[in-house]
């Protein structure tokens, strides 16, 4: 057989990269500089191995895969046997594994035998017992029976005191440990993050940290995946279950616009831990520890478990789902009669879901006032949502993945990808460590995840974005051109001009631009039509043919003629009593750009529907609350930042919720009942499905983007500062509820000041907004843009948004506590 091997797009392989050799007597064609272990892997023969792992570097540290390399008279023979993990082939190279050698079989055996001499066996109590790669291979690769009792040592091996905290979530047991290095490997190749390193020689060596340095990692959860024994093991999973009683289902992450591919284990209806997919176009086999560990929100106490509606008396009680969607229906059709009904649906939503909002919103209530953007945002991202983004993909041309690879540059705007999308941080790293791509990041400093893509600052305060970006364009040390990719994070669009200064660079350049939101649905709400702009598939609101084509597949006769409100103007309108109600789902106040003001809106509102997961202020202020599922009890669908589809099934089955499709769909009867719109038409994801493939992608005119001017930023002087902040991986955000040993892994929150600040305010500071005040320990940013201080945006009491002010205006430093 004949592989090929991988080249750029376009390009013919060629037949001088091939080497040929044999392998047990079978003859492979397999590209240069190949390692033994692959080329075994192209004729079927599984060669035994620990350290070795096609993502890491080769080591060569276990030995197991030892094999036989004879002379075959062309001086490509080895004396002795060879690690098949650290030996590329070579024209005319013999191989024997141990199915033909037997040396090579005994050489295996006797690796098996040395990793064996103080390695417990406790499989009965080890978690990777079942799946373990060690227990699996002395069955198959090793002896029979041990030598080991016939020793002077009397049969007791080494032993450590257990398990040792490598971080508040990784545990590790020392005596189990082969130093097969794959875990040290990982942090300092893949992440960057080398906080465990091989400590002592000899025998004794083992993994260790640095005294009262914890391992410290948004993705240290990999290593203990990748472990091929059971030496690393996480708190949470921890003799929680065996491996061969859980069920296993394939799942995506719904954490953020990445896509991750996740496998879900679960026991008796409940989910016990979550698991990298391997999945070598989106994430690989990584995935950070916020995938894979926070899944307990949706089994915390607050849990949804039956509709609610308000009594007459103002308190929520129990309610049938018929009666509850008849008490909505009839609610929303008295708030149509006020003034209209707003919906905001929020980013969490799965495609199938952010569809029936969308059609449920302009057939169900009459109207184009609906927005996922709940966060804060500007008048022009609509419009460059329209003009971009929408309807847009890899089999398009769109940027992927992989395209990170292989650009010349990256620039980063309004995007920290190590907080913001863990598997494009991963990409970039690869990309940059070996394969020389330049990172360039707009920021007001640098980072550490920029510092470890070796990227270059582009120093910048919030609000000056776009000067930044034009001054790239024929910059010629920055290489922004047709081989560069532009990476614009959902945090430009609070920048006046921000989006419009990129696609003019992406325009004028030839680089390749694409968005990448912070949360899973984002992408498919933009998809789905959850914009006051855009109908479904991309269909401006504001084109007739459009509205015709879509009435056409809804059957309806008409749409909404008019462009709706946003998400701010929804709100506003609710606080002026220009709306007469509001349908929320999964958007809470904190999230809002005006939090008081939200919250402010939903308690005056004369009809409040929330559909929700667990109880929160939208619930307790709601008329109508229905429970909804979590991604785990629904099948569904989430689009990427590149625009790929990501489906998955139900993985539990939970009668206390229902889809949000389903609930919609219940509604929308009713409320035809009493005359107003049309039944939805589905209510099942598979019949959703069926229609968003008949309703297709709006192929006529695009719309497009009109610049808007930047805006002009004021002086600054010493502590008038500009706030600048974004949300970090782990914090308080809701989702990540009900593990507290991944809680106690987020990063301790702190102000990002420059020196003078420092000097002047000393090591706590104060900062106060037109919200109020918040007061943090402050560490200096080497390279901070004067007159800008960065905090965590949800690491704090309520939030930024909520206790302090909006990123990008002026706040006041002050030394100590208020």
């Amino acid at each position: 057989m004949t592989t090929t091997p991988e080249k750029s797009a376009g390009a013919a392989p060629q037949q001088a990269d091939l080497v040929s050799v044999t392998i047990d007597g079978i003859q492979v064609d397999v590209p240069k500089d190949t390692l033994v272990i692959r080329a075994a892997e192209q004729v079927g023969v599984q060669i035994p191995r620990f350290c070795d792992h096609p993502l890491l570097a080769p080591v060569g540290a276990c030995r197991q895969c030892l094999v036989e390399v004879p002379d075959a008279g062309n001086g490509r023979g080895f004396p002795k046997p060879q690690a098949a993990c650290t030996l590329p082939v070579a024209p005319g190279m013999v191989v024997s594994t141990q199915i033909t050698s037997e040396v090579a079989d005994k050489a295996q055996q006797g690796v098996m035998e040395f990793l064996l001499i103080n390695h417990p066996l406790d499989c009965p109590v080890c978690d990777k017992g079942g799946e373990c790669p060690l227990q699996n291979q002395a069955m198959s690769n090793g002896q029979g029976e041990s030598r080991f009792v016939a020793s002077g040592s009397g049969g007791v091996k080494r032993t450590f005191p257990k398990p040792i905290n490598l971080s508040p979530q990784v545990l590790l047991d020392r005596e189990r440990c082969i130093v097969c290095q794959r875990c040290t490997r990982f942090a300092e190749e893949i992440p960057g993050d080398p906080f465990i390193a091989l400590v002592e020689r000899g025998a004794m060596q083992q993994i260790g940290i640095a005294e009262n340095a914890p391992f410290l990692s948004y993705f240290a959860g990999n290593t203990i995946q990748i472990c091929p024994v059971g030496a690393l093991t996480s708190e949470s999973y921890r003799f929680r279950s065996r491996p061969f009683d859980l069920v296993s289902s394939p799942s995506v992450a719904e954490h953020d616009a990445c896509g991750s591919a996740i496998r879900v284990d679960h026991r008796r209806g409940k989910v016990v831990r979550r698991l990298a997919g391997n999945d070598p176009e989106v994430n690989e086999e990584w995935i950070t520890d916020k995938d894979r560990f926070a899944f307990s929100y949706a089994a915390q106490d607050d849990r949804l478990t039956y509709p609610q509606v308000r009594d007459t008396d103002g308190s929520l009680r129990p309610a049938s789902w018929p009666e509850a969607f008849a008490v909505a229906a009839r609610g929303l059709a008295a708030a149509r009669q006020q003034g209209g009904v707003g919906v905001l649906t929020g980013g969490r939503l799965t495609g199938e879901d952010a569809y029936a909002y969308s059609k449920f919103a302009r057939v169900s209530l009459g109207t184009n006032d609906i927005d996922f953007r709940a966060r804060p945002h500007s008048a022009e991202e609509a419009s460059f949502l329209a003009a971009h983004v929408v309807a847009t993909g890899p089999e398009g041309g769109a940027v992927t993945f992989g395209d990170l690879e292989t650009a010349s540059t990256v620039v980063l705007v309004g995007l920290e990808p190590e907080d913001e999308a863990g598997a494009v941080f991963l990409r970039l790293r690869k990309a940059a460590l070996h394969h020389r791509t330049r990172v360039l990041a707009v920021a007001p400093f640098t980072t550490r995840g920029l510092s470890k893509m070796n990227g270059t600052l582009l120093p910048t305060a919030p609000g000056d974005e776009p000067a930044t970006l034009a001054s790239l364009l024929g910059h010629a040390d920055h290489g922004v051109d047709s081989t560069a990719v532009i990476l614009v994070g959902e945090r430009l669009a609070t920048v006046p001009g921000g989006l419009s200064a990129a696609a003019d660079l992406a325009a004028k350049s030839g680089a390749r631009l694409a968005w990448v939101p912070r949360r899973a649905g984002d992408r498919g709400a933009v998809e789905a039509g959850c914009l006051p702009n855009l109908l479904p598939g991309g269909r401006p609101v504001a084109d007739a043919a459009a509205r015709v084509d879509a009435a056409t597949a809804w059957g309806v006769d008409s749409l909404p003629e008019a462009p709706g409100r946003d998400g701010d103007a929804i709100v506003a309108a609710l606080l002026a009593g220009d709306l007469g109600g509001v349908v929320v789902a999964g958007v809470e106040p904190a999230d809002t750009t005006d939090p008081a003001a939200t919250t402010a809106a939903l308690a005056g509102a004369s009809f409040v529907v929330a559909l929700g997961l667990r109880a929160n202020d939208v619930t307790r202020a709601a008329d109508v609350v229905l429970p909804v599922a979590p991604v785990t009890d629904k099948a569904g669908t989430f689009v990427n930042w590149e625009g790929r589809v990501r489906g998955f099934d139900a993985v539990l089955s939970n009668p206390a919720s229902l889809p949000d499709l389903r609930v919609l769909a219940g509604i929308a009867e009713e409320l035809a009942a009493l005359g107003h719109g049309a039944p939805l038409g589905f209510r099942t994801v598979e019949e959703v499905w069926s229609e968003m493939a008949q309703i297709g992608p709006w192929d006529g005119a695009r719309a497009a983007l009109e610049p808007v001017a930047p805006a002009t930023s004021g002086g600054r002087d010493a502590h008038g500062l500009v706030l600048s902040s974004w949300k970090l991986m782990l914090d308080h955000g809701s989702m990540q509820d009900g593990d507290k040993h991944l809680a106690a892994t987020a990063r301790p929150p702190v102000a990002r000041v420059g020196r003078a600040v420092h000097d002047a305010c000393g090591p706590t500071i104060t900062v106060t907004g037109d919200r109020g005040s918040v007061t943090l320990p402050a560490e200096v940013a080497a390279d901070v843009v004067d007159g800008v201080v960065w905090l965590p945006a949800s690491s704090t009491g309520r939030g930024l948004l909520a206790d302090l002010a909006s990123p990008g205006t002026r706040v006041t430093v002050t030394g100590g506590t208020a």
